[in-house]
């Protein structure tokens, strides 16, 4: 499977800790990341990853683009809601994509704790 990490700032930290958690399973999939992003993930777990700009500077848009493209499986998105983002039509974008292609999108905790224990048990192998 092609899956996305993003992270807004203030919620990097919690996604670091999950992609941690699920290392094994992250690790036989093929990754794609916004910039900074992507960059502590795999300080922190040595996943290789493929990272596009950081969001504000396009990488949202080329993480968009493969949704477009179907290129991508599922997204872990860890959206800050409580934080105004300078790149929000982007952030917007990008959701919006999500839904008309009918990707997967863990956009907090608790959701990507449902996403990633669906992708284990193999439940996307028929979407």
């Amino acid at each position: 499977m092609n899956i996305a990490l993003i992270a807004h700032d203030e919620k990097k930290e919690e996604l670091l800790k999950f992609v941690n958690e699920y290392k094994g399973e992250f690790a036989k999939h093929q990754l794609f990341a916004t910039g900074t992003t992507g960059l502590r993930v795999t300080e922190l777990t040595g996943l290789s990853i493929h990272r596009f700009k950081s969001g504000p500077l396009g990488g949202d848009q080329e993480i968009g683009a493969r949704i477009a493209n179907q290129e991508l499986d599922a997204v872990f998105f860890f959206r800050d809601p409580l934080t105004a983002q300078p790149h929000e039509p982007d952030v917007s974008a990008l959701v919006r994509l999500g839904d008309v292609y009918n990707i997967p999108m863990a956009t907090n905790i608790g959701s990507a704790n449902i996403l990633i224990k669906g992708i284990i048990r193999g439940d996307m192998q028929n979407a």
